[in-house]
């Protein structure tokens, strides 16, 4: 077996796959709420470490294993990725039903057909019947909603305002007389215990594990909430195209490490073994 050929085979692949984050992360660069993901790239020697002591065939001794795995330990590859949850910065809009979330592990609930999900992305709307809904259509939940299911609506012609912690205050514009601002509903934020088992699934949302829902905590004093703001995702596009091209030469390196084993170092084997024979 050819241990620089296999080991420049995987380092390839691992810098491909980082290829992907990275790629992923510039389109996103202008999502609202979006968080950086990483990968943090290891060898196989963590693997063979955690499961020699179950090796399947009998003939493979820890000593034939050793022997065997010396020239794949330091194969690079991927043993672990993971998400940025550093809050991004903060853009003014203006509009009555945009929010952002101004701290970390805290997330806004939504109804979607697979359940509740999570989201940073607070650029809500009014569908027609007055209910506030993502822009995919999916209803935002006050806390209540997991005691007791339940929307959050309102009526045309009241002014709204909502605090820090989403509590939703509503004042009737057309009372000629004045009328006090009265609380009606909130928006439900949410933070979890164990906030690396949050799983992005598309569409700016993430999904929590059902048997973890114990550590999912709704905040009445968040303090978080920002009405007429967006959270800018949490990309620098410098880093990230650093780490690009830094990728892409890698890959290159690679190849050519490749190219050198099939067209030289095969070549010249087979050609001395020729003569030998």
């Amino acid at each position: 077996m050819q241990g620089g050929y296999y080991s420049s085979v995987g380092g390839m692949v691992t810098q491909i796959n980082r290829l992907d984050v990275i790629a992923n992360n510039i389109a996103n660069a202008n999502t609202t709420g979006f968080k950086r993901d990483d990968v943090v790239i290891g060898d196989f020697l963590r693997l063979y470490e955690q499961h020699k002591e179950f090796l399947p065939l009998k003939e493979q001794t820890k000593d034939a294993a050793k022997f065997y795995n010396r020239s794949l330990n330091r194969v690079p590859q991927i043993v672990e990725e993971f998400t940025d949850n550093k809050v991004g910065g903060m853009m003014i809009t203006g509009n009555t039903f945009d929010f952002a979330l101004s701290r970390e592990n805290m997330y806004f609930m939504v109804e979607t057909p697979d359940g509740i999900r999570y989201t940073r992305d607070g650029s809500f709307v009014l569908n027609e019947q007055g209910r506030l809904v993502t822009k995919e259509g999916f209803p935002v939940l006050p806390r209540e909603y997991l005691d007791a299911p339940q929307y959050i609506e309102f009526i045309d012609g009241f002014q709204v305002e909502v605090d820090s912690n989403g509590n939703i205050y509503t004042r009737d514009l057309n009372n000629e007389g004045i009328s006090e601002m009265a609380l009606i509903a909130n928006v439900g934020v949410v933070s979890f215990e164990n906030p690396k088992y949050l799983k992005k699934i598309g569409d700016n949302l993430y999904s929590y594990p059902k048997e973890r829902n114990n550590e999912r905590e709704a905040l009445a004093q968040s303090g978080a909430v920002r009405q007429g703001f967006l959270e800018k995702s949490n990309i620098n596009v410098v880093q990230e195209m650093t780490g690009l091209i830094e990728t892409n030469r890698l890959v290159e390196a690679y190849s050519k490490v490749l190219k050198t084993h099939m067209d030289e170092l095969n070549t010249e084997a087979i050609t001395k073994l020729a003569a030998k024979a």
